[in-house]
């Protein structure tokens, strides 16, 4: 499992965690209590081009925070270029 698909609340918190919606994709926001990583790769990425890689699929994460994480947005998964929206 890969860390950006962790919440940061527990199970108990996670059956009533405002954020988790089935119908919806909603992550945690950044400044959710329980959305703090504490893993040690977690770094902010300084990076622009990092940060703005329209590559990176972000929906992947469930913590907005990792949208700023320079472990995700470098090992975290890409958009699949060969589907095509019509």
């Amino acid at each position: 499992m890969s860390c950006w698909t962790k919440r940061g609340c527990d199970e108990e918190m996670s059956g009533r965690c405002p954020h988790v919606s089935a119908e919806v994709y909603s992550p945690c926001p950044a400044d959710c209590n329980y959305s703090f990583c504490s893993n040690p790769q977690h770094i902010i990425a300084k990076d622009v081009s990092l940060l703005l890689d329209p590559e990176v699929d972000r929906t992947a994460a469930i913590k907005e925070q990792c949208y700023y994480c320079e472990f995700f947005l470098t090992n975290g998964p890409k958009i699949d270029k060969s589907v095509h929206h019509e």
